[in-house]
């Protein structure tokens, strides 16, 4: 079957529309915007039937997300970097009331300095929020997994709402074809949200959050939400199944990319992780026995199945398209921690830091990562973090501080 030609954003609002929202309260913000604008054309022209509101921030569209899917409506919003943190205080109440909405989060680099181009530290600013994440490669996998995560968020086991992230400009405006599921078959895969703790009538209020609790109740409220986080990856590969049964195509909380026999592993996510795979092709048609663990969900967080993946490997490569200042790559950190208490665990575990602000991924970087893994699982010894930065981009760097005066020749 043949898809269309579509762009990330175009396959986001795709998922969507098929999935029969309610309710799109929107706000614009570059790479995301396409995205709203394709909901509010066709919400306009009647099309969808689901009611788009244009609100005055993202702080606002957030609280009004949530608000409605209280109610049992299914609502779908979508927002981007600086625009995710200023909604991220009402990230915290929407995941604390408890509903399963939808979030696409397209992924651009956070100021200052500006950039519009992509990294994900605004998503993973986001992982503590109570949200779950599934992170994208491709257009195809935009959409699909946007009705996925209606299926996982509304299971009674979870109740949780589901950011999808792709990433801005690689992904948002890059088109590839997709395939449209048919909407029979997706009604099929996703009956229409009817939750069983809101079946009750205006006449018979019921209560969903209090203002203010102590530290007892507080405790146990938030431990219930861990416990549904972690719910969902039962409900996720159940979810997986049944996508694959009536769509054929499968997705499951991380992809394996050439792993059988490989001693060296490169975890990578999001759209570069294409760039991955072509580098361990190119690796591999060199004689080097490398693979690639693409991670795709990324809260709750699958140490189990990370842990199954790399135990055995001679070294393990973390990529991390973000920083935390001060301490390094951040899914480095939780790669580290899941493998710590793994008898088998890797002999050397190797940080590298690329693709800030888009920057691109060459192929000697990449083959400077395989090399200095390979090194590293040697004398098992790990290193890094270490930036993925060349020699011409270097001097180009060092160009510009000498016409600005800041450095003296």
């Amino acid at each position: 079957m043949e898809g269309e030609m579509m762009t990330g954003n175009l396959a986001a609002a795709w998922g969507a529309r098929l999935a029969d929202v309610d309710y799109v309260p929107a706000f614009p913000i570059t790479p995301q915007t396409e995205i709203v604008e394709a909901l509010a054309k066709w919400c306009e022209s009647g099309t969808m039937a689901a009611r788009f509101v244009t609100l005055d921030s993202e702080h606002s569209m957030m609280t009004a997300a949530g608000a409605a899917a209280a109610t049992g409506a299914r609502v779908f919003t979508a927002t981007s970097s600086q625009g995710l943190l200023y909604a991220l205080e009402v990230l915290y109440s929407v995941s604390g009331w408890r509903t399963p909405l939808v979030l696409v989060n397209v992924s651009r680099a956070l100021a200052a300095p500006i950039t519009l181009e992509p990294d994900h530290n605004d998503v993973l600013a986001a992982r503590d929020a109570g949200f779950l994440q599934i992170h994208a490669e491709t257009c195809q996998e935009v959409l699909d997994s946007i009705l996925m995560a209606y299926r996982i968020a509304e299971d009674e086991r979870v109740m949780l709402p589901v950011i999808v992230n792709l990433d801005g400009f690689y992904l948002s405006f890059t088109r590839e074809p997709v395939i449209l599921p048919d909407p029979e078959q997706v009604k099929r895969f996703l009956p229409p949200f009817r939750p069983a703790h809101l079946g009750f009538k205006a006449s018979a209020p019921h209560a969903l959050g209090v203002a203010v609790l102590g530290g007892t109740s507080y405790s146990y409220f938030r431990y219930q939400m861990h416990l549904a986080a972690m719910n969902a990856l039962d409900v996720h590969s159940e979810t997986a199944a049944a996508f694959e049964q009536l769509f054929g195509r499968r997705y499951d909380v991380v992809e394996g990319y050439r792993l059988d026999d490989a001693e060296d592993v490169l975890v990578m996510t999001n759209a570069f992780a294409s760039k991955g795979k072509v580098a361990v092709d190119v690796a591999r048609a060199e004689g080097k026995r490398v693979g690639l663990l693409r991670l795709r969900m990324i809260r709750p967080w699958p140490a189990d199945t990370i842990r199954q993946a790399l135990k055995g490997r001679r070294a393990v490569a973390v990529l991390d398209q973000n920083l935390s200042p001060g301490q390094g790559g951040i899914l480095f950190q939780e790669i580290a921690a899941c493998l710590y208490h793994e008898p088998l665990r890797p002999r050397a575990l190797c940080s590298f830091i690329g693709g800030l602000g888009g920057k691109n991924l060459s192929e000697g970087e990449f083959r400077a990562i395989f090399e200095q893994t390979a090194e590293a699982g040697t004398c098992g010894r790990g290193i890094g973090p270490v930036l993925l930065y060349t020699e011409a981009e270097h001097r180009e760097m060092t160009q510009l501080q000498v016409l600005a005066g800041g450095l003296k020749k």
